[in-house]
């Protein structure tokens, strides 16, 4: 196969679907949204079995734990991909909305309208779920796609598709706007992030390294986010029996996710009535605890914690540790040490949790909750594109009007500039 040319037609062919998909009312979206969740409904022996096939080789090539859970494609799973595309097609189309409209002195008036962004790369590894989510929230957001899943997901992504080509051609859309790459080669990549001409944003899915690679070559706009170092603080004003089941959840709810706490720092005042309680919960689940060395006095068999834990994203049972004297003292540490992904305060104090919402600098900040809310699902977006932890254009999870712009509509009555 040519690569360069098999990736120049997936680009045409996006980019004339993209023009089509912006003349799509929302009722004609909607449509192909609710058909293409039956027909997920539909297909869940074939897209168990063409899993299964993945999670064979997957085992095969040695994949670990952590890609083995994303890559896995249970029935509660699927059936979360229908309901992820019943939920998007419930939400409040963003594309034609009109915002901020105001006359000016010479008689015009002037707005922002939104609009899609037109062809939207992505590039992800194992999660075929992603297959379903992206290409809802690409499709009411008005946008074409693009879609390379990992080699190690090619039978479940390419059934997936066949879900989203069926629903499309019911609600009378083309096929095209949404592709998904059928070759393995890497080489797919290299092209995908350089068309510039079809594409107009890359969303990379994955690793550390397939992130940063992305990010260093790709010609086009990226969202992105490189790790996620969430940290849960149990401030001394903290509900202990809150707080317990908060920093349980945050790290044993699932391993492999983005959003799972990867650091916990508890507050010195409180460390030695909460830290006993939290290890006999992780100890039932195989929690490799690793702390600095106050917490190894009132936890005397864990591991110590090397300076490189505190920058590590584990995706795996394993948590780092640190007490610490109280606020500004998390808030430093969170500073130095997040990746800017998600971050939670336990405490009863008023006071300390608007200071952490005012002063911690991550895309979603929190009180009193889990970290494992952080993802577009639990944030009612229906499903996520990704997480941004970048400041320009979206940040957090990416929803729908994360994959729009706008753009200056003005309204006259035969104004001329003097």
């Amino acid at each position: 196969m040519d690569i360069k040319n098999y990736m120049q037609a997936l680009g045409q062919q996006a980019r004339t679907a993209s023009r089509a998909l912006s003349r799509a009312g929302t009722k004609t979206k909607n449509k192909a949204l609710l058909a293409i969740a039956s027909e997920i409904r539909c297909s869940v022996k074939i897209l168990k079995q063409q899993n299964e096939l993945d999670m064979i080789a997957g085992k095969e090539k040695g994949l670990d734990a952590a890609l083995l859970d994303r890559l896995s494609l249970t029935g509660e799973r699927i059936e979360g991909m229908a309901e992820g595309l019943e939920q998007i097609a419930a939400l409040p189309d963003p594309v034609g909305e009109i915002s901020n409209m105001n006359y000016r002195p010479s008689g015009i008036q002037l707005g922002q309208m939104r609009v899609p962004l037109g062809v939207i790369g992505i590039i992800y590894e194992s999660r075929p779920n992603v297959t379903a989510d992206a290409a809802g929230l690409c499709l009411k957001s008005g946008n074409a796609t693009i879609l390379r899943g990992g080699s190690e997901a090619i039978n479940s992504n390419k059934a997936v598709a066949a879900c989203i080509h069926r629903g499309l051609e019911q609600a009378g859309l083309p096929t095209s706007a949404v592709q998904v790459v059928e070759t393995t080669d890497r080489a797919a990549v290299g092209e995908l992030i350089t068309m510039s001409e079809y594409v107009d944003v890359i969303v990379p899915r994955g690793g550390k390294n397939l992130i940063e690679r992305i990010s260093n070559d790709a010609r086009v706009p990226v969202i992105k986010h490189l790790d996620g170092i969430c940290h849960v603080y149990i401030d001394g004003a903290a509900d202990l029996a809150m707080a317990e089941e908060i920093a349980f959840n945050a790290k044993c709810h699932r391993y492999g996710v983005c959003n799972a706490m990867e650091t916990l720092l508890v507050d010195s005042a409180i460390a030695g009535d909460i830290l006993p309680r939290l290890q006999q919960r992780y100890a039932a689940e195989s929690v490799e605890l690793r702390g600095c060395e106050l917490t190894q006095i009132i936890l005397t068999d864990i591991t110590a914690a090397a300076d490189e834990d505190w920058d590590t994203e584990y995706l795996a049972p394993i948590l780092s540790i640190r007490i610490v004297d109280g606020l500004d003292d998390a808030m430093d540490h969170i500073h130095q040490h997040s990746s800017g992904h998600t971050e939670t305060i336990v405490t009863e104090d008023y006071a300390r949790s608007r200071r952490f919402l005012a002063e911690v600098d991550s895309s979603s900040v929190m009180v009193n909750a889990s970290t494992r809310f952080a993802d577009g699902f639990e944030y009612g977006l229906g499903a996520e594109i990704g997480i941004s932890t970048d400041k320009i254009h979206a940040r957090g999870p990416v929803g729908l009007e994360g994959l729009t712009s706008q753009k200056w509509i003005v309204l006259g009555s035969g104004q001329i500039r003097e």
